[in-house]
């Protein structure tokens, strides 16, 4: 198999996360000061209330306009960020969103029914009567309220990810709702063409953003590449590798360490998409994933049959070369969370140390693929065994194996409760954070 080997970048060399994430602040601090400077300009009402209502709608307006941007899988962002941190940041976002609509209607509606003689719940339905797109903003706002409830992490835990996802849905008719209500009677909105120009370009980045990156994107990349299953393997009683064809493979900008959304277009599974990394560097005339049966999902992959469409949404994620800062790595995989690192070990060059982790030799995945790769490009590979406790990686065991560990990048992937004893372990030996390379699989709405 050809690679196409990824050198480090150099140790003073910016980083690509850090470009990124400054990048989107300072997006995010000149907007917020736009919108600040419009609001002021078009002039401020009589009650103090109504002011500050008007104010946190407009920010919660902005709010929505950023959460558009963090879940719209933007290529550029997304390699550089992750999708495991922008979903981290939409979660973020989203609960700053639900306060600040709550202060406007809060807001509004006691500044409105100061003065009138009525209570503020009666002066909300007089103006959602009487007022063109008030009914529609309280639509919006209640469907935020269920988002924001469907998020919380309890009501997460016990929702399935599919109706989880259908609920989150609704947030985009809540996005039409309350951009249709600012033009109908946001003061701002409609104070000057400038102020109309800023929030119609700020709505069409926002929304085109995500309809490039969810929709355009996926749909042309699949019309172009036609993927199509080759070959399927089984590596082991739970665990199948299938193998992906298509056409003009060399010109999709894929990376070891990244993952698709795989949906594969058989009868009954075509409506469902599962994330799987890959398992191999990708070589510009095959793709590779290995998963273990876990759902229903991973376990129907041993049943496709050569030939079969495939639709992948991808690639994606941000466990890449690109984020390398030494010229010296670390590899610490868990059960099959080691398809990716296999994938990196062949795109990294220099030295690397490797080490899986697994309950007993036999759920060793791609062990021996892992072993004759390490061979040919003079890696050290250990195979841990062993139940979770006593921790076979513990910080003066892992300091044996790796002496020089804090001077390597350290590239992790495993189960989550794996990932944070690791993650603890490194922090407790001096590992720099900005050496320390991992993602979590976390979808976006």
């Amino acid at each position: 198999m050809t690679t196409v080997l990824s050198p480090p970048a150099p140790p003073t060399a910016v980083r690509p996360r850090v470009v990124a994430r400054t990048g989107l602040c300072a997006v995010l601090a000149v907007n917020a000061a736009v919108v600040a400077f419009l609001f002021v300009r078009a002039g401020f009402a009589s009650n103090a209330l109504i002011v500050l209502g008007r104010l946190a709608g407009l920010y919660g307006a902005l709010a929505m306009a950023f959460q558009l941007v963090l879940v719209a899988r933007l290529p550029w962002l997304d390699r550089r960020i992750g999708m495991d941190r922008l979903t981290g940041w939409h979660r973020w976002t989203g609960f700053t969103l639900l306060w600040t609509l709550l202060a406007h209607v809060v807001l509004i509606a006691f500044g409105y029914a100061d003065g009138t003689g009525v209570g503020p719940v009666t002066e909300i339905l007089d103006l959602a009567e009487t007022t063109e797109g008030v009914l529609r903003a309280l639509v919006a706002f209640v469907l935020v309220l269920v988002v924001g409830a469907v998020s919380a992490r309890a009501a997460r835990r016990r929702l399935a990810y599919e109706t989880w996802h259908f609920v989150h849905l609704y947030a985009y008719v809540a996005v039409v709702l309350a951009f249709t209500h600012q033009v109908a009677v946001g003061t701002t909105f409609t104070s000057s063409s400038a102020a109309r120009a800023y929030w119609y370009g700020l709505w069409t980045v926002a929304l085109g953003s995500v309809v490039v990156g969810r929709v355009a994107l996926p749909l042309w990349r699949n019309r172009r590449h036609r993927f199509r299953v080759s070959a399927v393997v089984h590596e082991s009683d739970s665990v199948v590798s299938v193998h992906i064809t298509g056409r003009d493979l060399d010109k999709l900008p894929a990376q070891a360490g990244q993952f698709f959304l795989w949906r594969f277009l058989t009868r009954d599974r075509w409506w469902q998409a599962n994330p799987f990394s890959l398992s191999a560097a990708p070589d510009g005339r095959g793709l590779r994933l290995t998963a273990k049966a876990a759902g229903e999902g991973s376990a129907a992959l041993r049943h496709l049959k050569v030939g079969t469409r495939v639709f992948a949404e991808g690639p994606y994620g941000a466990f890449t070369t690109l984020h390398r800062t030494r010229s010296t790595s670390l590899l610490i995989a868990g059960g099959v969370g080691v398809t990716p690192i296999r994938a990196l070990l062949e795109d990294l060059d220099g030295h690397a140390v490797v080490v899986y982790r697994v309950a007993s030799e036999r759920d060793a995945v791609l062990y021996d693929e892992l072993r004759d790769l390490a061979l040919a490009k003079g890696a050290d590979l250990s195979l841990v065994t062993g139940k979770p406790v006593p921790d076979k990686l513990a910080p003066q065991k892992l300091k044996r194996m790796v002496p020089d560990i804090a001077d390597r990048d350290v590239f992790l992937c495993g189960p989550p409760p794996m990932m944070n004893a690791v993650l603890a372990t490194l922090d407790e030996l001096g590992v720099p954070k900005q050496q320390i390379h991992f993602e979590r699989f976390s979808l976006a709405g």
